[in-house]
């Protein structure tokens, strides 16, 4: 079917949709009560569903990355990379906060804890197939790449690449922002009011809220141990709500200040703050083993991209590190979609790649070599000093002991906590909007629906701390499980989005449509001539 309606239909007003708030809000109900009143039984159940989400569809996500990152690679440096998108030829945002903006909607995922914990984790436990690397700048190398492979290309460009551009030329055709849009190609304008689309509204929104519950419930936990072990802190149930209530409270005030006050700012102030914590733990332990460290672990990166996205050894190794991050990610796909389009209007396909995928793949990078190699310089110098609190403790201990292992420790402690609650707020803030948008039939969405969905999850993630660590636990693994509809939905990008591409760059006059060029005339000055035209035409996928 066309991809392109043949008489867009304005939506206009501002109106909530029931069917996707009530249904997916309710889910996320429904699972925190099961969660309370027999959490033994959900997280049976959720291990279950875990266990069959990863073995079948491991693979097919695994692919799924590693192919959009080649499309949107191609199409980016090819011709269409000229492209402009949003129906605008000025951006609305600078470089520095575009991109400030573009990192709230992950890298809190990683934030302090994964940062500090995952390459130390693949440094004491290598992945098996690089068990022969054990210890030393190798072991370190393969570590951080590996890191590297979860939490860079593939995990970017899910959602800042071709989910974005098709997000994109739908909502310049009139259709609405939400994940729906994202089907557009393939069913049409009647996308619009089939109930295929209003199941992938939902099957998207119960991803991401699931994904930001989790961490969220986890961020209380790992706060309130921190606080425990450093300031004398309870680390009791009170002071784990407080921590969200007040993390939920500043991500409502951002959220109804709009995008070009709150978010903006709080994005900014994330970016500043992250490198106040990078400096002060590089500065305080080993610069030149960190920088080598990076030289070495990007050069084990690049060659061994490819057998470290589609290693399938070992399942119960993946469930617990690739295929696990892998879907969490595509959970997020669709939502990072609605966010990024939504603040890249002017921007052209290859700015979308370099500023949504390439930038935030490197500054990750950086961002885990920073602290992950500073642990890993400490745990060298003084093997079982960050490995052992790890082992025991989990997360949260792996960043603090690097801290205590630093000078200044109350300082540094300090300052983590305080990144990391800023991590979080600009995430639950991107994501508060983007899942308000997909709730809405048109229009931006209303006040009450962003604090509905932003006061809703810091609920939700209290709730669930009632059970203990099982019930935010059980959360995280059905994060797993939502991202089985939602890979399906992305499917379709992969050919979806050179196509339209390749449609706005005819429109654009950057390429010339085989039918308007005559064969017996000259091409003129700045068209593309001869076979280069031909080959351009055949740079599409699918």
């Amino acid at each position: 079917m066309s991809s392109t309606p043949s008489t867009p239909v304005p939506e206009t007003g501002r109106r909530p949709d029931p069917w996707v708030l009530g249904v997916s809000g309710g889910l996320l109900i429904a699972f925190v009560l099961a969660a309370l009143i027999a959490p033994a039984g959900v997280n049976s159940a959720v291990d279950t569903a875990f266990a069959w989400s990863a073995r079948w569809f491991g693979a097919y996500w695994q692919v799924l990355l590693l192919a959009t990152v080649g499309v949107a690679t191609v199409l980016a440096f090819s011709r269409y990379g000229r492209v402009r998108m949003g129906g605008t030829d000025a951006p609305a945002f600078t470089w520095f906060r575009w991109v400030a903006m573009v990192l709230t909607t992950l890298l809190a995922a990683g934030g302090v804890f994964w940062a500090a914990a995952e390459p130390l984790a693949h440094y004491v436990d290598p992945p098996p197939q690089y068990a022969d690397t054990a210890g030393g700048m190798e072991g370190a190398s393969v570590a951080l790449a590996q890191t590297f492979v979860h939490w860079g290309f593939p995990a970017w460009a899910i959602g800042g690449s071709l989910a974005t551009l098709v997000m994109m030329r739908g909502v310049e055709k009139g259709l609405p922002l939400r994940p729906r849009t994202l089907l557009w190609p393939v069913m049409g304008d009647r996308i619009r009011t089939h109930w295929i689309g209003t199941v992938a509204d939902i099957s998207c929104v119960v991803a991401v809220v699931a994904g930001t519950v989790g961490p969220i419930g986890f961020l209380g936990l790992q706060m309130s141990y921190i606080g425990g072990e450093m300031f004398g802190v309870g680390s009791g149930f009170g002071t784990q709500v407080a921590i969200i209530v007040g993390l939920t409270v500043v991500a409502t005030v951002s959220v109804l200040s709009g995008l070009d006050r709150g978010i903006q700012l709080l994005s900014r102030i994330n970016v500043w703050a992250a490198l106040a914590l990078v400096v002060c733990v590089v500065g305080l332990s080993s610069l030149p083993f960190v920088v080598d460290l990076f030289l070495q672990a990007s050069a084990v990166h690049v060659r061994e991209f490819v057998p470290m996205a589609l290693f399938r050894g070992d399942t119960e190794w993946l469930g617990y590190w690739t295929v696990f991050f892998f879907g969490w990610f595509i959970g997020y796909g669709p939502i990072m979609a609605i966010f990024i389009a939504r603040i890249s209007k002017g921007r052209t396909v290859r700015q979308i790649y370099v500023g949504a995928t390439v930038l935030p793949a490197v500054i990750t990078s950086l961002w885990f070599t920073a602290l992950g190699g500073s642990g890993l310089w400490l745990e060298q110098r003084d093997p079982g000093a960050i490995s052992g609190p790890y082992e025991e403790h989990g997360l949260p201990a792996a960043a603090l002991a690097i801290v205590q292992a630093l000078p200044m420790s109350a300082v540094l402690a300090l300052v983590m906590v305080v990144v990391t609650l800023i991590f979080f707020a600009a995430t639950l803030d991107a994501m508060s909007y983007s899942i308000s948008s997909s709730s809405m039939r048109a229009g931006e969405p209303i006040p009450w629906v962003r604090a509905f969905w932003c006061v809703g999850m810091g609920a939700a993630a209290i709730a669930l701390l009632t059970v203990g660590d099982n019930g935010v636990q059980a959360l995280q693994s059905f994060i797993v499980v939502t991202a089985v509809p939602v890979g399906l939905i992305l499917l379709p990008t992969l050919w979806s989005a050179p196509r339209l591409v390749r449609e706005m760059a005819v429109e654009q006059g950057i390429v010339s449509s085989p039918a308007s060029r005559p064969e017996s005339e000259d091409e003129e000055p700045g068209s593309s001539a001869g076979t280069e035209g031909t080959e351009a035409e055949r740079v599409t996928v699918g």
